[in-house]
C-alpha cells in the first residue's frame, strides 16, 4: 500500500460516528475536511488536542472546513468524551483499524519501556475535491490546530 501523500485522492470510507451518524467521506465533497487521528479518548494529550480543535471550531467552519476526530475507541467512549469536552465536531470510531491502516497511522511505540502498537497522532487536510493537500505526522499538540487552520485558509 502506498503511503498517503499530498496531491493524491483521499481514500473513501464509511464508518460510524457520534450522534448515531455514519460518516461517508464522499458525502463531504464540496467541503474541506480535516481528519485528525489521535491515540485514545480521555487521555491528557488527546483531550488537549481535541480542545484546541474545539476552541477553533467556529474559525474552521467559517473557512468551510469540517473537523473529524478518529481513534480506535468505541462509540460509547466517543459519545462520553465528546459530551464531557463539549466537542462541536463528530468523533469517528475505527475499532477495526480500517482507516488507521489505510492512512498508515498505526505504529509501534514505546510506552513505559514496553512496545505497544498504537495510533501515531496525525492529521490530514483534504480539499473540497477530495484531494489530500497536507499531511502532518508525529504531531506535536502545541500550535497544531492553529497550523491546520492556517493551511485550511490557504486553500
Amino acid at each position: 500500500m502506498e503511503p498517503i501523500t499530498p496531491g493524491q485522492p483521499a481514500p473513501d470510507f464509511t464508518l460510524p460516528a457520534t450522534g448515531g451518524k455514519e460518516i461517508h467521506l464522499a458525502d463531504l465533497r464540496g467541503q474541506i475536511v480535516v481528519l485528525y487521528f489521535y491515540p485514545r479518548d480521555n487521555t491528557p494529550g488527546c483531550t488537549t488536542e481535541g480542545q484546541n480543535f474545539r476552541d477553533l471550531h467556529d474559525a474552521f467552519s467559517t473557512a468551510g472546513a469540517v473537523v473529524l476526530g478518529i481513534s480506535r475507541d468505541g462509540l460509547k467512549t466517543h459519545e462520553n468524551f465528546k459530551a464531557k469536552q463539549g466537542f462541536p465536531f463528530d468523533l469517528i470510531s475505527d475499532s477495526e483499524e480500517q482507516l488507521c491502516q489505510r492512512f498508515e497511522v498505526m505504529k509501534d511505540k514505546n510506552m513505559y519501556g514496553k512496545k505497544v502498537r498504537g495510533i501515531e497522532r496525525s492529521t490530514f487536510l483534504i480539499d473540497a475535491e477530495g484531494i489530500v493537500r497536507r499531511v502532518w505526522r508525529k504531531v506535536k499538540i502545541e500550535g497544531h490546530a492553529e497550523e491546520v487552520l492556517a493551511a485550511v485558509r490557504a486553500l
